[in-house]
């Protein structure tokens, strides 16, 4: 015993070696380009508040409005369950926790607008505006009232508006590090990005900021807004997308799909422009092979019919809202836009189905996985990443509790870290 048994080879060890040495440049990109899953949370929606309209009370505003929504058009779990066709079996543990959320935390990440949901100004008027929002923005992180992420979306870096963007940036930032610094839940938003060199243009002009505050080199990250036919295939013919990951030098966060631009860029008629639209389905499955094991997350659109009216017509838009995010979860886009604060209770609803629908079944498979049991599956470890990963986005959004997600598969929080390739895990 303890003796190793001596096996016949052929190679060399100067072969080995030699391969080595030829693939090294190979396995230092692959570990920049392809870093993996940041470890963070990712919200579950963005909501969009236009600069002028964002206050102090927009997040218990909009939670106290979805609130309002649900007690008059779906005021107990029955109602809620008839009008979006919730199994019977989670209907009551979903209606419950969607009023938690909307009281507990209405809003996940919260984009102060700047670009077309609040149009040319005059430059005086777009000053304000945004070192106001640095202010408030400053305040809520202070007084604990922010929302999990925060920022803005400036307008893009195109000839016409680019120094307009570039100063309501400078300012906005300037004014939070004025205010004490950058929040650990800042989020930019570069849109209509059609060109790598604009998104190299961002990743300059942050530079330049955290150089003149002694910051962190790459302390701040931005998202890239897909929403013109540019960003996915350019004029040579190749996808775009994957270049403007690379231009932005790690420091792009996520993708967010932008509906209805994209849709009109490619000649779709208003009444047909949907997240489920055929040209919607080609430009994310371009931008999620692209943004696969980068660590750069993608988000879908949103719907721009509104909640508001008769109960019919609210039920008729919660039907739609509901189905648009369940089809965006299946496909594994975990993030969407919400327009409108009675868009949050079905925004919530479907991903609470979404993860508490699928939560025995996962937790069995992981289970048997972690004891190799084996079952009527038999998973690999990539399944069990990715089974990890949908237990640790359940808990991040409020689905599941981690007390039954360790009754149910014997794991703690750390431990799902690990089998879904995640640092540990931080709270933003």
């Amino acid at each position: 015993m303890g003796q190793q048994e001596t096996v016949a080879t052929s190679l060399a060890d100067t072969v080995r070696e030699g391969i080595g040495a030829a693939l090294a440049q190979v396995d230092a990109d692959l570990a920049r380009r392809y870093p993996g899953d940041p470890g963070t949370r990712q919200p579950v929606h963005t909501v969009y508040v236009p600069g002028d309209a964002f206050a102090a009370d927009t997040l218990r505003s909009w939670g106290d409005q979805a609130l309002a929504a649900l007690d008059a058009h779906a005021p107990d779990a029955g109602a809620l369950a008839a009008v979006l066709g919730i199994p019977d079996a989670l209907a009551a543990d979903v209606h419950d926790r969607v009023r938690a959320k909307l009281v507990r935390e209405p809003i996940e990440d919260l984009r102060i607008d700047f670009e077309d949901g609040y149009g040319p100004r005059p430059d005086a008027e777009e000053d304000a505006a945004a070192a106001r929002a640095a202010a408030l923005v400053a305040a809520a992180n202070e007084n604990g009232t922010a929302a999990p992420y925060m920022g803005i979306r400036m307008k893009c870096m195109e000839a016409a508006v680019r120094d307009r963007g570039i100063r309501t940036l400078d300012i906005f930032l300037t004014g939070l590090m004025e205010a004490g610094g950058l929040p650990g839940g800042l989020v930019l938003t570069l849109p209509k990005v059609t060109y790598a060199e604009q998104v190299t243009a961002m990743v300059r002009l942050l530079e330049a900021f955290e150089k003149a505050h002694g910051l962190e080199s790459g302390r701040i990250g931005f998202e890239i807004q897909i929403e013109t036919t540019q960003s996915i295939l350019g004029a040579d013919g190749r996808a775009t997308v994957a270049r403007m990951i690379e231009a932005a030098e790690g420091r792009a966060t996520s993708l967010h799909y932008g509906t209805f631009d994209y849709s009109a860029s490619c000649g779709v008629s208003a009444a047909h422009q949907s997240l489920d639209h055929p040209v919607a389905d080609h430009a994310k499955a371009v931008m999620q092979v692209a943004a696969a094991g980068t660590g750069v997350r993608l988000s879908d659109g949103s719907t721009n019919v509104l909640p508001v009216g008769t109960t019919d017509r609210v039920h008729e838009a919660w039907r739609l809202h509901y189905g648009l995010v369940s089809r965006s979860l299946a496909r594994a886009y975990y993030q969407g836009w919400d327009m409108h604060p009675a868009h949050l209770p079905t925004r919530y609803a479907a991903v609470y189905a979404f993860y508490r629908g699928g939560l025995e079944q996962a937790a069995a498979r992981l289970a048997a996985y972690v004891a190799k049991a084996g079952g009527d599956v038999m998973d690999e470890p990539a399944t069990a990443k990715a089974l990890s990963g949908y237990l640790l986005r359940g808990l991040d959004c409020g689905a599941v509790d981690i007390a039954e997600v360790a009754r149910l598969t014997g794991l703690t929080r750390a431990d799902l870290d690990a089998l879904a390739g995640r640092p540990t895990a931080t709270a933003v």
